[in-house]
Parts: C-alpha cells; sequence; structure tokens
C-alpha cells in the first residue's frame, strides 16, 4: 500500500501501525514460551548451554536456567520436583531411583542423549604412551581389586624417567558421576588413594596434569587439550586400544558411557511446551550435530529412532 502527499503526518503513523498490525496477525504465533530448568552434571554442562542456545534461536521466548553441581544434584532436585529435566554422566542408582518412586509412586524416565568416554591423561611431554588395567588400578588405588601386588607411586616403576619422580594424581570429587564411573571400570570397584587432588570438573583435571610433568589424571574425553596426552588402555593380549569414536558408541572401549537426561513425566502425563521443543531438538540431527560439536559421540541410528519414536508418542497438551 503507497503512503500518498495527501495523508497527514499523523494519518500516516496511524496508517503505518494499521499495516504493521496486520502483517503480524499473519505471522503464526510461537506458543512454546517459558524457563527451562535443568539440575545435574558439569560433565555435561557445556553441551545443555549448547542446545538451551539453539532452542532459544527456534524459540526466542523460551530461556535455559542450569544448575551444573554434579550428577549427584540431579536425582535429588527430580525428586524434590524443582526440576523437571535432571543430566547425569552415569545410571541413576538404585537408591536414587527407589527415593523417586517412594515420593511420586512412578519412575523417571531415562533417555540417552550422547556418549561419552573418560581418558587418562598425562602431561604432553611424559614419553608414556599405554596403561593395563592392572597398572592403572595399582596407581590410583588403595585396594588393588585389578590384582597389582604392589603400588606404583613412581614413574620409574613404569619405565619412566621425570625429573620430578613421584606420581601426582588428580581427578573429580565424589559429587560427579565420572568419579564414580572411574572408580567401578579402572579401579574394579576399589577405593581412590587419600592423596588423589579433586577437582570439581573435568576441565580443572585437564589444566592441573598440563601444568605438572609428573602428574596423571583422568577425565572425560571431550576437555582434553594439547597440553595433555591420553594414555591407550593395554588388554591382557598387549593389544592397545584408543578411544575412537565407533569404539566409544559400540562400548568396546572399556572406559566409555552413556550420558543420560532424567525426566519428571508421570505415566501419561504430558511434558510442558519449552521440556518437549528442548527433547526434539535433543533428537534431531541439528541436535546430534552440537554433541559432536562438544567433542561427544553421537547416538547410534537406532538409538536414536528408538527415543524419537518415544517422543513422537507422547500425548500433547491441548
Amino acid at each position: 500500500m503507497r503512503i500518498g502527499k495527501g495523508v497527514t503526518r499523523r494519518g500516516r503513523v496511524l496508517l503505518l501501525g494499521m499495516i504493521l498490525a496486520l502483517a503480524a496477525a499473519r505471522l503464526p504465533a510461537d506458543e512454546v514460551v517459558g524457563t527451562l530448568d535443568a539440575v545435574g552434571s558439569d560433565t555435561l554442562a557445556g553441551l545443555m548451554l549448547r542446545w538451551g542456545e539453539r532452542l532459544a534461536e527456534r524459540h526466542p521466548g523460551v530461556r535455559l536456567q542450569l544448575q551444573a553441581s554434579g550428577s549427584a544434584s540431579a536425582p535429588a532436585a527430580l525428586t524434590a520436583g524443582t526440576t523437571l529435566l535432571g543430566p547425569m554422566s552415569r545410571p541413576m542408582s538404585a537408591a536414587e531411583r527407589e527415593a523417586f518412586v517412594a515420593r511420586h509412586g512412578y519412575p523417571p524416565v531415562e533417555l540417552e542423549i550422547a556418549r561419552d568416554a573418560l581418558a587418562v591423561i598425562v602431561h604432553r611431554h611424559n614419553p608414556l604412551e599405554t596403561l593395563s588395567r592392572r597398572e592403572l588400578d595399582a596407581i590410583f588405588s588403595e585396594s588393588r581389586r585389578c590384582g597389582a601386588e604392589r603400588p606404583i607411586e613412581r614413574w620409574s616403576q613404569l619405565g619412566v624417567t621425570l625429573p620430578g619422580d613421584r606420581i601426582v594424581l588428580h581427578g573429580r570429587n565424589v559429587a560427579s558421576g565420572t568419579h564414580d564411573l572411574f572408580r567401578l571400570r579402572a579401579l574394579c570397584g576399589g577405593s581412590y588413594r587419600v592423596r588423589l587432588n579433586e577437582h570439581p570438573g573435568s576441565a580443572a583435571v585437564v589444566a592441573a596434569v598440563a601444568a605438572e610433568p609428573s602428574a596423571i589424571g583422568f577425565a572425560g574425553l571431550n576437555h582434553l587439550t594439547a597440553g595433555v596426552k591420553a594414555l591407550r588402555r593395554r588388554d591382557a593380549g598387549g593389544e592397545a586400544a584408543a578411544p575412537t569414536p565407533a569404539a566409544v558408541r559400540d562400548g568396546s572401549y572399556s572406559l566409555s558411557r552413556s550420558l543420560y537426561l532424567y525426566v519428571h513425566l508421570p505415566p501419561g502425563g504430558t511434558l510442558p511446551a519449552p521440556e518437549r521443543a528442548f527433547l526434539e531438538l535433543v533428537f534431531s540431527p541439528a541436535g546430534q550435530a552440537v554433541v559432536e560439536a562438544q567433542g561427544f559421540v553421537t547416538l547410534a541410528p537406532a538409538r536414536l529412532a528408538e527415543q524419537r519414536a518415544w517422543l513422537a508418542a507422547l500425548p500433547t497438551a491441548e
């Protein structure tokens, strides 16, 4: 519509306002609006935040609020009802699940959202390349349940010559799912050495090992930097395995793991629009591209299809 010279200034303003209002009325309204709360894993913090950014690009009225205080915080928040989403870098324990069921009468929904692996790391100038399971256990564990006869406390015991011979240990703290997974898989369920330096995040572990030539630690694969080197795991036959994407995806690398998102959803219930839109993004090609960009491993196609089908079958809100 053309505005002619005979229209007054006030008339032009009113007419322009009418045109803009009519144009806006033709645009589809975005009904996905609200705050999306999530409480849980520090390992998953970067991935969750990036998904939150992508969701806000699709639905500008949605904002993600994330409290990344460790996997152990997710079950408590879900049980208390302070969040509907709990990201975890380990499966929920039987006790955590039972506490949720005792409170609500049904279990939380467990969704696998990505794959990851733990890497055993040393300083980039450390000449060591591989470790066996027994050696790893003898370095980090007090109990040596994997079968080592004696503890390993010095690099010279591994044939490595370093200026600081005493091995300095770094790892995650007890609130982390990484801490528990490494204890179960690498230490045969044994106990850590008391001199393990515990950190609240994998990035802090990597920084500590990169700064100290005599250090060794364990951290999530996606946090590694040029300052550290990931060691390969040597099996009983002498073969050394590396955490390649294929080995992580199919679980053949022994320190690989699933990453989870637990959802507080009653049987037959509906998800609020922001939570549903978030899950649709997570399992979409764009969402899994974010997984890869963040240094994690995408889900196998069959697993991805299974969880997409679950989400599609959920009833929608009236």
